[in-house]
């Protein structure tokens, strides 16, 4: 008997959506309230190249986008309690030349 564990990669993914989610939604919420594009730095009047509600639209699609990947960690984490920790089958002959 084999044991093949199955809860793992369900939960591995679900924090690493989570850590991703929570990143990219601070960095959104930074964006729309305090942040403004490195154009700013690089043009003779501010919002030249970008206007504001430009990064505002790219802004909201950041926090949409994070809570998106926390939406999936939490899904994947509630799915992975409904797995088995492992699952135990048989070794399977093969037959092969190496």
């Amino acid at each position: 008997m084999e044991k093949i564990k199955l809860r793992g990669l369900p939960v591995i993914s679900g924090w690493i959506f989570a850590f991703w989610g929570t990143v990219v939604t601070f960095k959104g919420f930074y964006d729309s309230f305090f942040g403004e594009p490195e154009a700013n730095l690089y043009s003779l009047k501010k919002w030249e190249f970008i206007s504001q509600q430009q990064w505002l639209t790219w802004s909201g699609f950041e926090i949409a986008y994070g809570i998106a990947c926390a939406g999936i960690a939490y899904f994947l984490i509630a799915y992975s309690k409904r797995l088995p920790l492992y699952i135990e089958r048989e070794i399977k002959e093969t037959k092969s030349i190496f």
